[in-house]
């Protein structure tokens, strides 16, 4: 497996990088944002390593960059900045998951599994629930022919109910499917992005596929108007 780590810190940098070659992974560093999209960008990896506090280019705003030009490599966002507006900040950019410092090393390396293992599932066929399409491989969405426009963790979400169209999935599920099983946050954030993907997925078409299931969780239907 090939990481692109983004970190400007070259104590940090060179620390992680022997760690995780360890593990028996490959790493390229860079360690300014420009170079580090340009690597993205120009370079095939399996995962990224990205710095929030970079020189030349922040990594939300590489992250961004990657999203909006198609690249979905998973991204996992390392920062020294610390809060939920933070988090959901580097979320709402397109990054796959969080880790402030200073964390332990183990705990990195089973996120960065725990991510490489959520890729390598994804199915390379898209799946079509009434005129809800979603393609994991690329991961993109659709609603007839209009794309949707998501967060990667909306995507997650919206992935993780429509795999499982008809079943009543509850909050705990969700968690344990789309965020790490160390998830230590509130559970209600579950709630949060279910009604950003009402928001974006149900009412700008009139639909109602996301059904309340009261006491047991959601459920997703097909084109319930």
């Amino acid at each position: 497996m090939k990481l692109l780590l983004v970190e400007d810190d070259r104590k940090i940098a060179a620390a992680v990088r022997r760690g995780l070659q360890a593990e028996g992974f490959t790493v390229e560093v860079a360690h300014d944002g420009i170079d580090g999209l340009w690597l993205a960008t120009e370079g095939s990896y399996d995962l990224i390593l990205l710095d929030i506090m970079l020189p030349g280019r922040n990594g939300y705003r590489i992250c961004a960059d990657l999203r909006e030009a198609g690249h979905w490599t998973p991204i996992l966002m390392l920062t020294a900045k610390d809060g939920d507006l933070d988090e959901a900040e580097g979320l709402d950019t397109g990054a796959d998951d969080y880790l402030t410092k200073p964390f332990s090393f183990p705990v990195l390396v089973a996120r960065v599994r725990a991510l490489l293992r959520r890729a390598a599932s994804r199915s390379p066929v898209p799946v079509t629930v009434g005129d809800l399409r979603i393609d994991s491989a690329q991961r993109r969405a659709w609603r007839g022919d209009v794309e949707l426009v998501l967060t990667a963790r909306e995507f997650a979400v919206l992935e993780f109910l429509v795999r499982r169209t008809g079943q009543v999935l509850s909050k705990s599920d969700i968690l344990d499917g789309v965020w790490e099983q160390d998830f230590d946050g509130d559970p209600n954030i579950v709630e949060v992005y279910i009604r950003r993907l009402r928001r974006k997925v149900e009412e700008p078409y009139d639909r109602h596929s996301i059904e309340t299931v009261r006491g047991a969780g959601y459920r997703l239907v097909s084109d319930a108007r």
